[in-house]
């Protein structure tokens, strides 16, 4: 009932604004592949591909909507970049879909199928319970490093209801029931930036550049290949820059070009040495966040995060780069639900 209320305040809004990373697979890791076991696998139904279809839309003022917020989904530093044509509320051009890829229906890319029906939802980074819109801004105040949009905007109308009508399309999909990225089987090696730093250089340093500035459009309003770290790329505590959460991305969507469906291209361990490479503030810089610390209560502290404190006595280093077994045992000992 509650959902239904939201819903027609949104549409209601909306008619009221009138709305409208390889050449070929590189040695390194190859040693690391041995202590780490088999891969864990992916089933393949999971992974076929999904096509979003506009001409189902309907052609009304929610539907403008919901074509609207898939075109900001793939094309946001377009409309609301540093120079949007639309607002300027990012502050870099990075776009949604470089993590939630095709507009957040592709399965382990971190999926938005599921968004409409999981929000309102305490968020243990911030402490607090976000609501859908929250959570938007949330992704643009932190990967983006922007500015909220305001509720009632244009924008936001869109977003929702795009998040909406993919609900509505594939909430039964059997293709989305696992989680947003693919598993990982975790053992008892650590992931290492040095073999990390192999792999980027022979797979994605082609694409995202040799010092991961990415590339922009030829107008210069967009990232083709999103940059990967420095001031134009997503703060630290974004989940990215968690080294599991990368890795299982990493697992089933690059390289863009050499991974297939129901193949991931890189091992679990080649997976987590990229992310942990990626990832490695020693050597990376990027954006920090200005509102203080996250996860205000330890005990929902990520096993990866990777900056104390910790309710755990395991050093910050172990939780940034592994071996994360040992902790993930310790606290289950303790009786605690470890997240990763």
């Amino acid at each position: 009932m509650r959902k239904n209320i939201i819903i027609v305040a949104i549409v209601s809004l909306v008619a009221s604004y009138g709305l409208l990373l390889s050449c070929t697979q590189s040695d390194a890791g190859k040693s690391a592949q041995s202590d780490a076991g088999k891969t864990a696998p992916v089933k393949s139904e999971l992974l076929s591909p999904i096509a979003f279809d506009s001409s189902a839309v309907p052609n009304t003022p929610f539907g403008k909507a919901v074509l609207y917020g898939r075109e900001l989904m793939i094309n946001t530093a377009y409309y609301i970049g540093p120079t949007g044509v639309n607002g300027r509320y990012l502050r870099n051009y990075m776009s949604c879909s470089n993590c939630h890829q095709n507009g957040g229906i592709k399965p382990h890319s971190f999926s938005l199928v599921f968004s409409q029906d999981e929000y309102p939802q305490y968020r243990a980074r911030e402490g607090k319970v976000l609501s859908l819109s929250d959570r938007v801004n949330n992704c643009i105040n932190r990967p983006m490093n922007g500015k909220s949009l305001p509720y009632d905007s244009k924008e936001m109308l869109a977003f929702l209801c795009y998040l909406k009508w993919i609900n509505d399309q594939w909430e039964h999909d059997t293709r989305f029931k696992e989680k947003a990225a693919a598993p990982l089987q975790l053992t008892d090696t650590a992931a290492s930036p040095q073999r990390g730093a192999v792999l980027f250089e022979a797979n994605c340093s082609r694409c995202h550049g040799g010092e991961g500035q990415g590339l922009l459009n030829s107008q210069g309003r967009r990232y083709v290949y999103p940059p990967l770290w420095g001031d134009s790329s997503y703060q630290s505590g974004s989940s990215m820059h968690r080294v599991i959460k990368m890795a299982g991305w990493l697992k089933t969507n690059m390289p863009y070009d050499r991974v297939t469906p129901n193949t991931p291209f890189l091992t679990d361990q080649q997976a987590l040495d990229l992310a942990a490479f990626v990832n490695d503030d020693r050597i990376h810089k990027r954006p920090v966040p200005k509102d203080g610390k996250d996860y205000p209560d330890v005990l929902t502290k990520p096993v990866d995060y990777g900056e104390g404190p910790y309710f755990d006595f395991f050093p910050q280093v172990q939780h940034k780069f592994g071996p994360y077994p040992p902790i993930i045992r310790y606290l289950k000992e303790k009786g605690l639900k470890p997240s990763y």
